[in-house]
């Protein structure tokens, strides 16, 4: 079975983690590591306030992780990272092997923050540029779903 390459992005307890975030790393790629995975980029996205509370948490640590892993490891990884109780909530997404080369270099970016803000109006280009294969296979917008009119039930007398 070939390697594919994922995004995992994990929402940590700031209060677990309690600002030692190289420690907090250190788990999150043992617990990889432990399923042969192999870790790619790792760095921390950023920490705020979320919009509702998750287990009874208002503040949330982002933290971001590209690993290479055969499929048949994914169970067996999210398992143990149900059971971390640093972890509140995590998701695990596949990478298109024609996009990893790019999503690397922005996660390895130390300025890669600045090239996701919306006032960037001086910008004509994307700062990412899509590989033209992947542009072509973009789905089309949906048409909106016509309205149904009510069926009429009318009585025979």
């Amino acid at each position: 079975m070939p390697a594919n390459v994922y995004e995992c992005l994990f929402l940590l307890d700031p209060n677990k983690v309690g600002g030692d975030v190289t420690a907090a790393a250190k788990q999150l790629h043992g617990i990889l590591e432990r399923h042969h995975a192999e870790i790619l980029a790792s760095r921390q996205w950023s920490e705020h306030k979320l919009m509702y509370p998750i287990r009874h948490h208002k503040k949330g640590l982002f933290y971001l992780i590209y690993f290479r892993s055969e499929g048949g490891n994914l169970k067996p990884i999210e398992q143990d990272l149900a059971l971390n109780e640093m972890v509140l909530r995590h998701l695990v997404l596949h990478i298109h092997p024609k996009l990893v080369d790019v999503m690397l270099a922005v996660a390895r970016d130390e300025h890669a923050v600045a090239l996701q803000t919306a006032t960037d109006t001086e910008a004509e280009t994307p700062a990412v540029e899509v590989p033209a294969e992947l542009a072509e296979e973009a789905p089309k917008p949906r048409k909106p779903a016509r309205s149904r009119k009510p069926i009429e039930i009318v009585e025979k007398s």
